[in-house]
């Protein structure tokens, strides 16, 4: 239950985040990489305070990652920091920049658990089942229905302007 309650912690800040994002990006003021660097930047105290406080304070990370075997460290390096941290932020950003947030963020976040599905059991050895692949269709049967109306009529006037 912990885990999906901090799941649902996460895609309510994600949501409510790419949102603004999204409005700052189509001032024309901001571009996508720029965000990204403000992102950044505002994100890493905050994250080094809680590595702090989860190492120190709750005990909950392990000690010594950097002792870590040198395979471990590149997984983190490479998959973690470069792949699904400065690469995966500069073609959403630069997605959202172009496109809407309610055609560009199911369509990104649709793909992450697709992908890891089929790669947790390729790669992983994760069990493959019939739910999780069902899971999977539906999850893309959404996306597409979400974001197939290319055609759709514009929204009502935004709540949130991009001034």
């Amino acid at each position: 239950m912990k885990a999906i309650l901090l799941a649902l912690g996460a895609g309510v800040c994600w949501g409510v985040g790419e949102v603004f994002t999204r409005s700052v990006l189509h001032s024309g003021k901001v571009g996508p990489i720029t965000a990204i660097t403000i992102r950044t930047t505002v994100a890493l105290p905050v994250l080094w305070a809680a590595y702090f406080l989860a190492m120190h304070v709750w005990g909950s990370e392990p000690r010594g990652w950097w002792r870590a075997e040198p395979a471990i460290l590149l997984k983190l390096v490479l998959g973690s920091g470069l792949v699904a941290g400065a690469a995966a932020m500069i073609f959403f950003y630069a997605s959202l920049k172009f496109g809407e947030v309610s055609t560009v963020k199911p369509i990104a976040f649709a793909t992450a658990p697709a992908l890891a599905v089929l790669l947790g059991w390729l790669a992983l050895g994760e069990r493959m089942t019939a739910h999780k692949a069902i899971g999977v269709l539906l999850i893309l049967a959404g996306v597409i229905v979400l974001t197939g109306g290319s055609h759709a009529p514009k929204p009502v006037e935004p709540m949130i302007r991009s001034s």
